[in-house]
């Protein structure tokens, strides 16, 4: 036999009564517009933000991995070469793979900069197109 304290049905009273915290749906009360991310992603400025994106990414991304395997198969198969020393101690190897950690923060700097000129702005024009409802189905199911 189970007895039910008043702090047990507490919670249940506050589900029942629509509480933040209950399993409904978001916005299920309220109907809210619902935003149709596929029409969003067809629209043209989305399309000019993933071209801008990817034209930048993907020829950097290809040009790092070059650099980061001529790296890796150099320290594999060019230990003659790999192990000249430029200044006392310091051999090619040594400088090379120093350098893919300054290739690493440029690009991610690069990244930054780019994406602060060229993708926030429209990203927040496209963020302003959705909050303003210019993609919602007017709350339809």
């Amino acid at each position: 036999m189970s007895q039910h304290t008043p702090q047990c049905a507490a919670p249940l009273a506050l589900m029942a009564q629509g509480d933040p915290m209950s399993n409904d749906a978001p916005g299920a009360a309220t109907r809210e517009p619902i935003t149709d991310f596929e029409q969003a992603q067809a629209s043209e400025p989305f399309q000019r933000l993933k071209r801008r994106h990817r034209s930048f990414v993907f020829p950097l991304g290809i040009a790092f991995l070059v650099w980061y395997f001529a790296y890796v198969l150099l320290a594999d198969y060019a230990h003659e070469f790999m192990s000249t020393p430029v200044i006392g101690n310091v051999n090619v190897g040594l400088i090379l793979g120093l350098g893919q950690f300054v290739t690493t923060f440029a690009i991610t700097t690069w990244y930054v900069s780019y994406s602060n000129r060229r993708l926030d702005p429209l990203a927040d024009e496209i963020r302003g197109d959705l909050a303003a409802g210019a993609h919602s189905d007017g709350g339809a199911r």
